[in-house]
């Protein structure tokens, strides 16, 4: 068998049959892919939706490469032709049109009224379209993580600092060890020596990302720590040092990208973490609040006592606790 041939049959034998695994495949090739072939591949990955809707001639001019090299790519990859990449893409279109409902990025406001309507719908759209990409499998895997890991390490700069600190916050609630990194003062190579393997290490950023995010992700990996990332779109390069990655929707009207499905994103995580822990994070939480009331935290409860009253949340988790250890009982 010619050697030509051989690598044929070799890369149908490894053909992607989802968009997921077209996904994996891209990210581990971009790196070796030829320059022309390489913007093939950030068009299937940033724009999954589009492509799924493109001819070959309109993929080839936003690729600036000529027709042909496009077939090549696809067969490259082990597919038929160009419409099996299409095909991938609508699959993927299909699978988050049953949980979501489509919206038009592209929408003009009429009127300065509806500003506050477009931003609703645009939102809530972010936080539907992020929750719809979480693989089950993986998210169990990252909330267990979280929840017996020695340590946790969160990283967030620049506009995902208030992300990465909201993260930190909500799990010191309920477990110990847990810190976000800080690069004030030149002091994040001090805090990185602190790390070891084992632990958990999170890392949060979105395009333009951070320099000392992706270094100190990178280290925490090479330091084999399990490493969870929230990133925007899959061509960002933190993906190439995680272990279970999430991508979260940060399109939006307003004038910076939204970071409100990141918000929902982490206190789903860290309520996942609590569920998980059960007892344990239920007295972590008890705790927080016998101290916040010693140090009159607060200036006056609900009841104008001065002493907080046990949250709804925490008296849900509590319930759900206590149902745990009957059933383990």
């Amino acid at each position: 068998m010619k050697a030509g041939t051989s690598r044929r049959v070799e890369a149908r034998a490894t053909a992607p049959t989802s968009y997921s695994q077209l996904r994996r495949l891209l990210q581990v090739r971009l790196p070796q892919l030829s320059p022309g072939q390489r913007r093939i591949a950030r068009v299937l990955l940033t724009d999954p939706e589009g492509s799924a809707f493109r001819t070959i001639g309109e993929m080839a001019r936003m690729a600036d490469i000529h027709e042909s090299s496009v077939v090549r790519f696809a067969t490259s990859i082990g597919l038929d032709g160009y419409p099996s990449l299409v095909d991938l893409c609508r699959q993927q279109l299909a699978e988050e049109a049953r949980l979501i409902r489509r919206f038009d990025e592209a929408r003009e406001h009429d009127k300065p009224e509806d500003l506050l309507a477009t931003i609703a719908s645009n939102e809530q759209r972010n936080v539907e379209r992020t929750f719809a990409r979480i693989d089950q499998a993986l998210w169990k895997r990252a909330v267990k993580v979280l929840a017996e890991s020695p340590t946790v390490h969160v990283i967030g700069l620049r506009k995902c600092f208030a992300v990465a600190y909201l993260l930190t916050y909500l799990l010191h609630l309920v477990r110990r060890d847990v810190h976000q990194l800080n690069t004030a003062a030149g002091l994040l190579v001090d805090e990185l020596r602190d790390l070891s393997a084992g632990e958990a290490f999170v890392a949060v950023a979105i395009h333009r990302y951070t320099a000392d995010t992706v270094n100190a992700l990178a280290y925490a990996h090479r330091r084999g720590l399990h490493t969870i990332v929230l990133t925007d779109n899959p061509t960002s390069p933190l993906v190439e040092h995680a272990q279970m990655v999430f991508y979260v929707e940060t399109s939006g009207v307003t004038i910076l990208r939204s970071l409100t499905a990141f918000n929902s994103l982490v206190q789903a995580l860290a309520t996942a973490v609590a569920i998980k822990l059960g007892t344990v994070g239920r007295s972590q939480l008890l705790l927080d609040e016998e101290l916040q009331a010693a140090f009159r935290v607060f200036s006056h409860g609900p009841d104008g006592s001065g002493q907080p009253r046990e949250s709804n949340g925490l008296r849900a988790r509590g319930r759900f606790a206590t149902k745990r250890a009957r059933r383990s009982g």
